[in-house]
């Protein structure tokens, strides 16, 4: 149980000092990433305004196939295009604590190549 403990509290401290340091303007909107056990969800925020721009999720679709790093290539590409719809070239990356590889790396890199600047 201690290991699961650790486990949790050190994702927490992660994401803490992440988001002391990352914020989203309107120049740079922040780039949030949700990785649950079966679903990908990405929001595009603009902190100062407290507004969600851009917002693309794996629940309720079918369409997105394949495993989990999979499904967070098609988010990352989903959501370049849709904030290239919205005007949005450059984003700050929020990983939530998530170490980056895997699952954020794909995310990331997919939509660095459907046109997002980090």
């Amino acid at each position: 149980m201690n290991r699961l403990v650790n486990k949790v509290q050190n994702l927490a401290r992660r994401k803490k000092r992440i988001r002391a340091t990352v914020k989203g303007t309107d120049s740079r909107p922040r780039m949030s990433v949700f990785i649950s056990n079966a679903h990908i969800t990405v929001q595009i925020i603009n902190d100062e305004t407290s507004k969600t721009l851009v917002y693309v999720t794996t629940v309720g679709d079918k369409t997105s196939k394949g495993n989990m790093t999979e499904k967070a290539a098609l988010v990352g590409t989903a959501v370049a295009k849709k904030a290239k719809a919205a005007k949005i070239t450059n984003v700050v990356l929020d990983r939530n604590g998530k170490l980056y590889h895997g699952r954020i790396k794909a995310l990331a890199d997919a939509a660095r190549a459907g046109g997002l600047e980090f």
